[in-house]
Formats: C-alpha cells, sequence, structure tokens
C-alpha cells in the first residue's frame, strides 16, 4: 500500500517521539502549557496520557477538555531551527473510566511505550486520558506545511 511522503514523515515523527507539550485552559480561560509523554492507541486513533489528579493541566482538561498539543523533533546543535518537523493538533481530552474497554486499550498502548509507568498505573490519583485530534497543522521542513483534519489525522494513528 503506497502512503503519502508527508503521511510518512508524520508517521514516524510519533513514533520516534515520546513526549508532548500540552495546552490547556484554566478556570480562568488563561493558557497552560505542560510537557507529558505520550502514546498513540491506534484502534481509538488519539493520544494517551496518564497524568496525575494533582496536576494542574489534569485539573483544567477535567474541566474544559479542548487542549492543544505539540509533538515536535528535537533541535540538533548547529542545524536551523525554524524548520524543524512538527505537529500542532487540537482536540478534545476524555478521562477513560478504569477497567473500561477504552483504559485497557490505552493502558497497554501506554505501557508498550513506557513499560516503567507500570506501578504509576496502580495509583489512584492517575488516570488514563485519550486526546482525541479534531484538527492539526504539520509541518514537515521549510515550506513544508499542511493542515489535516480529524479523519486525514486518524488515517496516521492507525496502523497501515
Amino acid at each position: 500500500m503506497h502512503e503519502p511522503r508527508l503521511n510518512r514523515a508524520l508517521r514516524e515523527l510519533f513514533r520516534a517521539q515520546r513526549i508532548a507539550s500540552l495546552g490547556t485552559l484554566n478556570t480562568e480561560g488563561g493558557p497552560f502549557v505542560s510537557m507529558v509523554p505520550f502514546a498513540v492507541e491506534p484502534s481509538a486513533a488519539c493520544l494517551i496520557i496518564h497524568v496525575s489528579l494533582l496536576a494542574p493541566h489534569t485539573r483544567n482538561l477535567l474541566t474544559n477538555p479542548a487542549v492543544s498539543v505539540m509533538v515536535m523533533q528535537p533541535e540538533v546543535a548547529g542545524e536551523p531551527v525554524h524548520a524543524l518537523p512538527r505537529i500542532s493538533m487540537d482536540g478534545k481530552a476524555a478521562r477513560l473510566q478504569p477497567e473500561s474497554p477504552s483504559w485497557l486499550a490505552a493502558r497497554q498502548a501506554y505501557l508498550e511505550r513506557f513499560p516503567e509507568a507500570e506501578p504509576m498505573t496502580q495509583l489512584g490519583d492517575f488516570s488514563f486520558v485519550a486526546i482525541y485530534p479534531t484538527a492539526a497543522r504539520q509541518v514537515a521542513g521549510f515550506g513544508t506545511a499542511r493542515p489535516l483534519e480529524a479523519d486525514e489525522l486518524a488515517d496516521v494513528l492507525r496502523p497501515l
């Protein structure tokens, strides 16, 4: 099956990078950005984060599920930074109910990527949250950028 070049590049970005910047809105409507490890849950075509209820970003997304996520290739010393491959996504966050089918799939995807996090999945103040992308903008290099609708992004997040 042929996969377009930009889709391959985006799939590789999600595979290679393990952290994202998560933007949420606080109760006053102000922005708050934090770092979150993430995994892709391919059957639901979403990103999975595992977050503490004590964290400000968790409280924010439980109050207002509108979020923004950026995944970016790291800087390479001596190389220009303006064209670093990245994706900025708008999405809706949903806390997954423990032991539900979606929670079990999220846990499996997350622990495949972060096996060292298994003890944290036993802590009562941590939750799996799915981020369902609604739109995105991919920058694949200098002069190579495109918008993506939710269905186009879902195709990249699902297995080939």
